[in-house]
């Protein structure tokens, strides 16, 4: 799967998940009638969520993106929607084209992360594992500290 792949699809993902967040707090707080939506879809979302900054980080160093455009594509996902116009944009402006650079027999990683994206693009079975699992645990702590209203109260 090649980066620009990789992106939208999740990006697609997290701003699907966002409609069915905001169709559960509707539920919840408009029409009162259930507030299944927002545990259900809140969970789904947040895992998302996740796997989207995770996809956006993993992108913009494959990419060489400037720390404004990384930083921009992360936090497109905090405002609904958002992260389609910006995978629109960075696609309109060649930000996603390409091959994974990384790979065995293509640059040499040079610094940490790139070495570490290096070494998950030469295991990506084992790497996907790892980062689900990961995306999992903070997930988890995530859930264990209850919803986010509650965490400064």
């Amino acid at each position: 799967m090649l980066p620009r792949t990789l992106f939208r699809t999740v990006a697609l993902a997290e701003a699907v998940t966002w409609t069915l967040l905001l169709v559960g707090l509707a539920l919840k707080y408009i029409t009162k009638t259930t507030d299944i939506g927002v545990s259900i879809a809140g969970g789904v979302h947040g895992f998302v969520f996740l796997c989207y900054a995770f996809t956006a980080v993993f992108t913009w160093i494959n990419q060489k993106w400037s720390a404004r455009t990384g930083l921009l594509a992360i936090v497109s996902a905090v405002i609904p929607y958002a992260t389609i116009p910006v995978e629109r944009s960075l696609d309109r402006r060649s930000l996603l084209a390409g091959a994974w650079r990384l790979v065995p027999g293509g640059e040499e990683p040079d610094g940490a992360f790139e070495k570490l994206q290096a070494w998950i693009l030469a295991r990506p079975v084992l790497a996907v594992g790892v980062v689900m699992v990961g995306v999992a645990a903070v997930f988890s702590f995530l859930l264990s500290m209850g919803p986010p209203d509650t965490w400064f109260s």
